[in-house]
């Protein structure tokens, strides 16, 4: 299957590209860059306009990217979630002491698999129990220890750069304070530790440039309580996460009237950060940027990288923060100013969330194993894989691009701070009409940090990406306005 079949019958991303006739670029105000350009008279015409560059086309995964999504392994998913969902229930409140039920058994065997992934690192990955007591609060009756199990990846090159992958293994049936009741969570949500442990597993052996984090995360259904603490330690540390992803149910393709779609992962990112302050919001009512945020711009990397052969999936994206009712734990992320996205499954059948195990009217109930879709499971591990690997082995997104507005002009001049990576080959500008929701055009600038552009920066929207050695693209850094 093709990359352009995995989209379907409607139009691919490369044919909705606009092609624009060639236009006058300079970099550092003073050297001319060359610029490639594709396109028809027809293709402009539809524009409504024209300027440089040339059509911007999806990064193709190299060797290394599709060895390591082939090793994904569906049998090791399956076990994963069916073991999680043997420990009954993984509630918050559930036993923290008994070896065979409650969260407690979770947390330890989940350490146990995920310090044996380590092993094979060469000391590059390891593990940690990151635990908190949280003093009584919303679901939360009494004081209560709270442990994420983490696994960070550190990176060789560029270590202080940060990409974080959850899925939470609490559960929860109908009663979210039962939590006593059987509550297996296979799909809610043993399917998304499954998917960072297959990845822990597969990159433990690898050799990361930026720094990869595996965390399987505690009390989201008692109010993201985990990942609250986890996204709250980066803040204070400094910590420059420059991505995060949430899978939070990710383990079936069927939806409640039968039909299904074993192609598809629902990713969503907010528009306006949630993080925003009241000036950046003056800001933009000006100027616009609401489809612009760091968010959105991780998110069309990510169909930028792993739509392809190597996953077999279409990453549909929700221009929203999280689905009516529900909210997972890139939320705790977006609130400390991350960058961060949810994954989930493309049509839910509601009768296996939340629910307890029991028969009615001959309908089974419950989030059991048996509803989940173990092949899924493993397409959607390897778009995490795709989306993780292809940012952790590229440059950064770039720092402190700004639009300068000090001047009435035509034109449009770009700065922005260069990156330290060691294998930093230069940057490209992108941009597109405001009306578009994607990137359409890319100029390659060169290793500079001031560019001038012949198109005025009052009719498109544009941004910064860093280009490596070895062609990797970073995500776009959407400049704000400045001198």
């Amino acid at each position: 299957m093709t990359a352009d079949e995995l989209r379907g019958d409607g139009p691919t991303k490369s044919s909705r590209r606009t092609f624009l006739s060639a236009a006058t670029v300079t970099a550092a105000a003073t050297v001319a860059v060359p610029v490639v350009v594709a396109g028809s008279a027809a293709a402009s015409a539809q524009s409504g306009g024209s300027g440089p560059g040339r059509p911007v086309r999806p990064q193709s995964p190299d060797r290394e990217l599709r060895e390591l999504l082939r090793e994904v392994d569906q049998r090791r998913i399956e076990a994963i979630v069916r073991r999680l969902a043997a420990f009954g229930t993984r509630h918050t409140l559930s036993s923290q002491d008994d070896p065979e039920r409650g969260i407690g058994a979770a947390r330890d065997w989940i350490h146990q698999q995920m310090q044996g992934y380590a092993a094979g690192s060469g000391g590059r990955m390891t593990v940690e129990l990151q635990s908190y007591v949280q003093e009584p609060a919303s679901r939360i009756p009494v004081p209560t220890r709270i442990t994420n199990v983490v696994a960070t990846l550190r990176g060789e090159s560029s270590p202080d750069r940060i990409y974080v992958v959850t899925g939470h293994y609490d559960s929860r049936c109908t009663d979210v304070m039962d939590a006593t009741s059987d509550s297996p969570g296979a799909d809610d949500d043993a399917s998304g530790v499954a998917v960072l442990m297959e990845l822990a597993r597969v990159m433990a052996t690898r050799r990361s440039e930026a720094t990869i984090v595996f965390a399987a995360v505690a009390a989201e259904e008692q109010g993201l309580y985990g990942s609250g603490y986890m996204a709250r330690q980066y803040k204070a540390a400094g910590a420059d996460v420059q991505g995060m992803f949430s899978d939070d149910i990710v383990g079936s393709s069927t939806a409640d009237d039968g039909t299904r779609d074993r192609r598809t992962v629902r990713l969503f990112a907010e528009g306006v950060p949630t993080a925003e302050t009241p000036a950046e919001g003056n800001t933009r009512r000006s100027v616009g940027g609401e489809n612009d945020s760091p968010s959105r711009q991780l998110a069309r990397f990510v169909c930028d990288v792993a739509e392809n052969d190597s996953t077999g999936m279409r990453i549909r994206v929700i221009y929203r923060r999280d689905r009516y009712l529900r909210g997972s734990d890139h939320i705790s992320f977006l609130e400390q100013g991350y960058p961060a996205g949810r994954f989930t499954e493309p049509n839910e059948d509601f009768a296996h969330q939340h629910q307890d195990v029991r028969v009615v009217d001959g309908k089974q109930y419950g989030d059991l194993p048996e509803f989940c879709d173990f092949e899924y499971i493993t397409r959607v591990a390897r778009v995490n894989g795709a989306a993780l690997w292809s940012l952790a082995q590229g440059p950064g997104t770039p720092k402190g691009a700004i639009i300068v507005t000090s001047n009435l002009t035509n034109d449009t001049e770009l700065r922005w701070t260069r990156g330290t990576e060691p294998d930093l080959a230069g940057y490209e500008v992108v941009w597109r009409e405001t009306t578009s929701p994607e990137w359409t055009h890319v100029i390659e600038v060169g290793d500079v940090s001031t560019v001038t552009i012949d198109l005025s920066k009052d009719n498109v929207f544009f941004g910064v990406r860093a280009v490596d050695t070895a062609g990797h693209r970073s995500p776009v850094a959407f400049p704000r306005p400045g001198s």
